[in-house]
Formats: C-alpha cells, structure tokens, sequence
C-alpha cells in the first residue's frame, strides 16, 4: 500500500512538472505584427516587417558611456525624400526625417520633442540629436 502511495505520487507530481507551457514562438507579435524576438521591427517607410541588423546603412553610436556598442539602420525612400532613422534608446522605435528642396539634409519636423537631423559626413552619414552628433 505504502509502495502505491508512493508511486501514485511520483507519477502525479511528474506529471505537474510536464505540463507546464513552453514559450510559443511568436507569442511576441507587435501591432504590427512584427516577431521582436525574431529581429524584426516595424518599418514606416516600407510598411513591412524588417530585420534593421540587416539594413545596408548602419550606423555606430558616438561617445557611448555603455558597456555596448549601439547602431542604429536608416532607411531612405527610392526618391530620397524621406528616410527613417531607428534609436533604438528613443521612446519610438523609428523616426521620420524629410529633405527640404535640393538639400542633402533630413530634419525631424516639430511634431516631435527632440530635433533630429540626418547629415552626410565622410562616406556615410551622421544623425545629429538636439545638434549633437549621436551616430555615423
């Protein structure tokens, strides 16, 4: 009896154990419907799911006091009239800069608390934040 006891109860408490839910991959799914845990974020411009890692314009964070390096991608419109920029400490994830005229210049309009601007420097670019150079 006691030896029934006992196995009933091993038996049971493993079978606690095996019940619990694994983690649903995908179960992260944005409003967008974008899988965070996946690498993918929402893109305004494109309007799709992307992967910034991936994007062919990175850029390296300056005068970071973090024990990591931080990138962010940028990602222009075919007409070069807009690009959207990820910082990725902001509190959204990307942000519209637009081009004004023939200007080789993408600034964030006043809809947004802090100014960005998106100038070419070198062979790339650098994104200035309250007129200071935050990445290139």
């Amino acid at each position: 009896m006691k030896k029934t006891i006992l196995f009933s109860a091993m038996f049971l408490s493993s079978l606690a154990f095996t019940q619990k839910k694994a983690p649903v991959l995908g179960g992260d799914r944005d409003v967008h419907g974008c899988i965070g845990s996946a690498g993918y974020t929402y893109s305004q411009l494109k309007n799709d799911c992307i992967k910034t890692f991936s994007q062919k314009i990175k850029l390296k964070a300056v005068n970071s006091d973090q024990s990591y390096s931080s990138t962010t991608a940028v990602i222009f419109t075919k007409n070069m009239k807009k690009v959207e920029v990820f910082i990725p400490d902001g509190v959204a994830k990307s942000i519209i800069l637009d081009r004004e005229g023939n200007e080789k210049v993408w600034k964030s309009g006043s809809h947004i608390k802090d100014s960005y601007v998106l100038t070419p420097y070198k062979k790339g670019y650098q994104i200035k934040k309250n007129d200071v150079v935050i990445y290139q």
